[in-house]
């Protein structure tokens, strides 16, 4: 999950699936299903954006030291505060905020998608027979240019990301392996955006670190969660990367939209993820994940506002400027991910979730309201998002 506002977020972990070579025996006239992860080089992604990433504000280095303790300070510090207010606690111990720079985070997220895409197999086009041989050199020859284009682009994406991410929950990072999620914090963005503001550099980071650990809670206090999320990206990926269209063509399409998504230069026009919408039952699904992602963002920024006040004194300034900020266009990826799904592209995940949080909580408090995160069948419909009094009927009828 992402730090408050307009800055972005991804996510992390994993395990890798089958080779693309995984073919049919000759003869059988059956086509094979192909894992995704095999087709994106996650090395030259690494690699290419390590080489891209930008340069963050200079420091000394007795100033990076500071920023670094600090942050690993806040986060440890906001753990008691944020699950006062938010009425969860973690049944296990959570592991230290790792704080990062813009390389370290891009590969966390390299990882990210490694561990998203790795088991997800695509099947063959229905009616599909084995190639000959001949066919056989040709595919594979096509599956290693295709699988390196799509891992440039990916690297290329992830460098252009990297200077505008203040924090992520890294939701799949040991989530196969039954480890906790981390906390990654970005050092250079957030000195960054404590200059572009103006404000307090202290109080900033604490802020921050409110959100974040908020995200960090709300999986960490219900662990079922973190495989839900994990079990529904990878199954919308399956359903909206196994049409009959080539997919590293998909792959390649959907990644190489994003940047000019990002710099509002492609809203409404080329080939992405909308693109892959298809079928109402996709739109559904889709609506129903961006309607979970909605409640974790507005949970996260209804707990770090009412913390705000007992912790960080100049949290009405920052949040005005960040608001403002926010305004300004600069988007999130999953605002971006709205963009590209023919969604609201502004604000309104941060928003929508935030009303139908303090609109439970007056209804049925927070106690009331923790009943969302008890069992998937109580996380909020779609519609629920925007009518909450449904879901306190629905769900405490």
């Amino acid at each position: 999950m992402r730090a408050p506002g307009d800055e972005t977020e991804a996510v992390a972990g994993g395990v890798a699936g089958g080779g693309p070579g995984d073919l049919p025996a000759e003869g059988t006239g059956q086509g094979v299903g192909r894992a995704v992860g095999e087709l994106v080089d996650f090395d030259l992604a690494a690699s290419v954006a390590a080489k891209l990433v930008k340069a963050g504000p200079k420091l000394g280095r007795d100033e990076i030291d500071d920023v670094v303790a600090e942050l690993r300070l806040a986060a440890a510090e906001a753990a008691g505060p944020v699950a006062a207010t938010a009425h969860l606690s973690s049944p296990v111990p959570m592991p230290p905020a790792l704080v990062v720079d813009r390389a370290s985070w891009a590969q966390a997220n390299v990882d990210a998608f490694r561990t998203l895409l790795g088991p997800v197999v695509v099947p063959a086009r229905p009616g599909a027979g084995a190639p000959g041989r001949a066919g056989l050199a040709v595919d594979r020859a096509t599956t290693a240019v295709g699988r390196r284009t799509t891992g440039a682009e990916l690297g290329s994406l992830l460098s252009f990301l990297s200077s505008r991410v203040l924090g992520q929950f890294d939701v799949f990072a040991g989530v196969d392996d039954g480890t906790p999620g981390r906390l990654l914090l970005v050092a250079p963005n957030v000195v960054q955006v404590e200059r572009d503001l103006g404000v307090d550099p202290h109080d900033f980071r604490r802020w921050v670190c409110l959100h974040e650990e908020a995200h960090r809670l709300q999986f960490g206090a219900n662990p079922w969660l973190r495989r839900w999320v994990t079990d529904e990206a990878r199954g919308l990926s399956t359903e909206l990367l196994g049409q009959p269209r080539d997919l590293s063509e998909r792959l390649s399409g959907a990644l190489r939209s994003l940047p000019d998504v990002l710099r509002g230069t492609a809203e409404g026009s080329g080939v992405g993820l909308a693109d892959l919408l298809q079928t109402p039952g996709q739109r559904e699904r889709v609506a129903r994940l961006v309607a979970v992602m909605s409640l974790l963002e507005g949970h996260a920024d209804v707990v770090m506002d009412d913390v705000g006040p007992k912790v960080v004194p100049s949290v009405k300034t920052i949040r005005a400027r960040f608001t403002q900020r926010r305004g300004r266009g600069r988007s999130s990826l999953d605002q971006v991910l709205r963009r590209l799904l023919g969604l609201d592209a502004k604000t309104r995940q941060y928003a929508d979730g935030a009303k139908f949080v303090r609109a439970v909580v007056a209804a049925v408090g927070w106690d009331g309201l923790n009943v969302v995160w008890t069992a998937p069948e109580h996380l909020p419909l779609p519609a629920e998002i925007a009518d909450p009094d449904a879901w306190v009927a629905r769900v405490h009828r």
